[in-house]
């Protein structure tokens, strides 16, 4: 997939961040790309930062209806003050609220996934969603940028799974995206924090 990253549209993939990254906005983050276009750049959320703050809290009438751990994911540095949402809805659901993300390449594109609305009224789309996560911000690059930087090794572009999106312990993510590609990659999984104590 890297060999023709000029070409081909993120959307649906991972970005693991390398051991080079050491932008402490994404180090070792593992972020879920919503959307990437050549013109207007690429958006996505950080997959395993979650906070101590529960939905509930924030957004009271979502906080039952999250998947665990029900707290707040820190979606990236972009727009923090701003919520998002994704979610799985039941087998054949389309609730209101809820849009599907359409994929340039379904075969990297974890089937069923979209985004909820948080200003719809949860009772008309929560018993219809299988999985739901709210993230707030999220990670944002201009046209270019991200290319950029995996250019410069500083992102793995791996394919997602619904379970990287929702699974249930995401500080672990990091290491279990990559120990699962097998490899060269498996071995970066066990890089450790600050390789001078190694």
């Amino acid at each position: 997939m890297e060999a023709h990253m000029d070409r081909l549209s993120l959307t649906g993939a991972l970005l693991v961040a390398t051991p080079l990254l050491e932008d402490p906005n994404f180090y070792r983050s593992v972020v879920f790309v919503i959307d990437d276009t050549p013109d207007e750049g690429t958006l996505g959320v950080i997959l395993n930062r979650p906070s101590e703050l529960g939905v509930g809290e924030v957004l009271a009438e979502w906080g039952e209806h999250v998947s665990q751990p029900a707290v707040m994911f820190a979606g990236g540095p972009v727009g923090q003050d701003a919520g998002l949402a994704l979610a799985v809805p039941d087998d054949g659901q389309r609730p209101l609220g809820w849009k599907s993300l359409d994929a340039m390449d379904a075969k990297t594109w974890p089937n069923g996934l979209g985004t909820v609305d948080l200003d719809t009224p949860p009772q008309l789309v929560a018993d219809a969603l299988r999985q739901m996560r709210v993230f707030a911000g999220y990670a944002g690059w201009s046209a270019g940028q991200l290319r950029a930087e995996i250019d410069q090794g500083a992102w793995y572009v791996l394919p997602a799974t619904v379970d990287d999106v929702f699974c249930a312990d995401p500080r672990g993510l990091w290491s279990r995206v990559l120990r699962r590609q097998g490899g060269e990659l498996a071995f970066v999984a066990t890089f450790p924090h600050d390789p001078t104590l190694n």
